[in-house]
């Protein structure tokens, strides 16, 4: 007998069968301070058993903007988790805090076992690059808000960084930015992206025109790369003046987020490396160089402002990290 509930379009059953289905990528994520268990009301972590002494806690929450279209067009959705956390793990590192924990936020129109157990998936593999634990979340089904195959994600962080660690801190003229390399757009400007392969009269399925033996599909599906595990060791020392995540707003944007008041970020121009997936979009939408500064990263998932002295052994331990690490540019004074 079907109940009533589930002849108005949401089924319960399905809803603790994906609670079960994921559950064992939950307490994969788990870490000191959380066991990472879901089914309670709400998700805990002991900031003490975490090892903080005087913390502060950061909070940040974002969403995977129009990239998620894609993603449901190619039924390539684990990557898309992974770029959830990543947005949100990355915000968080940018004032020095430790990634603790994850709550994500699925809703659908009529839910979709498999394809949301894929999602969850992979924000479970994002906390565990990330260090998080995953400690709970919402899946919402509500015929008639969405259409049938639709979903959208939210994501939620919380961090901790001891309060003497805050970041950013005073930088100066003269500190150097450190650039880290992107995996390719990461989770923005794809409302852009779309627009230009529509216009280009190219398919997601078809050879990526920049890279032979890859789809264009999944050139632009690269999941958003995570820094935590490189950058986080590194905050500790005062030479560290603040981390810009580049996202919405790309590079013209997010870096003077870091600044003070008075200072400005002067790029070397012959620095800026944008992979060939980059140059496609420039060429082919016909884009000037601001209208890519201020939409993607160009190359540069985020930059560190590091104290002159201390950029060439910042460099070198970014590397030794696994990150393509490089000088970019510096702090100079704002010209208003």
């Amino acid at each position: 007998m079907i109940d009533a509930y589930k002849k108005a379009g949401v089924d319960i059953d399905a809803g603790e069968a994906l609670v079960r289905r994921i559950g064992p990528d939950a307490k994969s994520t788990s870490r000191r301070g959380s066991d990472a268990s879901l089914g309670g009301f709400g998700g805990l972590f002991d900031l003490k058993a975490a090892g903080f002494a005087d913390p502060i806690l950061i909070a940040g929450t974002d969403g995977v903007g129009t990239k998620l279209i894609v993603a449901q067009e190619l039924n390539q959705l684990r990557t898309i988790g992974i770029d959830l956390v990543a947005m949100c793990a990355n915000d968080v590192l940018a004032q020095g805090a430790e990634p603790l924990f994850f709550l994500d936020y699925f809703a659908t129109g009529a839910l979709d076992v498999d394809a949301a157990a894929e999602v969850i998936g992979g924000v479970a593999e994002g906390c565990r690059q990330a260090g998080c634990a995953l400690i709970g979340g919402e899946t919402a089904e509500m015929p008639g808000l969405y259409k049938a195959g639709e979903f959208d994600l939210a994501g939620f962080c919380v961090g901790a960084v001891e309060r003497d660690q805050l970041l950013p801190r005073e930088a100066r003229v003269g500190d150097m930015l450190v650039a880290l390399g992107s995996s390719g757009p990461h989770a923005n400007g794809f409302s852009l992206i779309r627009k230009i392969i529509e216009n280009a009269g190219v398919d997601y399925a078809d050879e990526a025109p920049f890279l032979p033996g890859t789809t264009l599909g999944d050139a632009v599906l690269a999941p958003t790369r995570i820094y935590v595990r490189s950058v986080l060791p590194l905050l500790s020392d005062d030479c560290i003046r603040g981390f810009a995540h580049i996202t919405g707003g790309g590079l013209i944007e997010n870096v003077p987020r870091v600044l003070p008041k008075g200072l400005t970020a002067r790029f070397d121009d012959e620095q800026i490396r944008p992979s060939a997936l980059f140059n496609w979009l420039r060429d082919v939408g016909q884009l000037t160089e601001r209208d890519m500064r201020r939409t993607f990263n160009c190359g540069i998932g985020a930059i560190l402002v590091v104290e002159a002295e201390a950029s060439d052994r910042t460099v070198a331990a970014l590397a030794a990290a696994g990150e393509t690490a490089w000088t970019v540019g510096e702090v100079s004074r704002s010209a208003d």
